[in-house]
């Protein structure tokens, strides 16, 4: 499940960052979002990929960083993408507890492995 999870990420990212580049390049220009939505991308893609690395290669007692990181991805990525397609710059106070999410999951790795 976690590998088809990575994989759903993953493929998400690919997808809005190419959709934020070309069907909603305009908007996002004009409404002052692309930034966001490029972070966005960058943060969501580079923590697929330690998704995909944490469900190949590590034992069970890394799942907390696994799901940590996941739940990283929905709420700092999900914030920014959310807070560029409807415009409420306030869904940006949200950010910051995905970020955490992203620091908690890269410590759980930290301390949870060997070596």
């Amino acid at each position: 499940m976690k590998l088809r999870v990575a994989a759903c990420c993953g493929f998400l990212g690919v997808g809005l960052g190419a959709f934020g580049a070309h069907a909603l390049k305009e908007k996002l220009v004009s409404g002052g979002y692309m930034d966001a939505w490029q972070t966005a991308v960058m943060y969501h893609i580079l923590h697929s990929v330690v998704l995909l690395a944490l469900a190949l290669f590590s034992s069970p007692r890394l799942g907390a960083a696994y799901w940590t990181i996941f739940t990283g991805i929905v709420v700092f990525c999900g914030s920014l993408y959310l807070m560029a397609i409807v415009g409420m710059s306030w869904l940006g106070a949200i950010t910051p507890i995905g970020g955490i999410a992203f620091l908690a999951g890269w410590a759980l790795i930290f301390l949870k492995s060997r070596g």
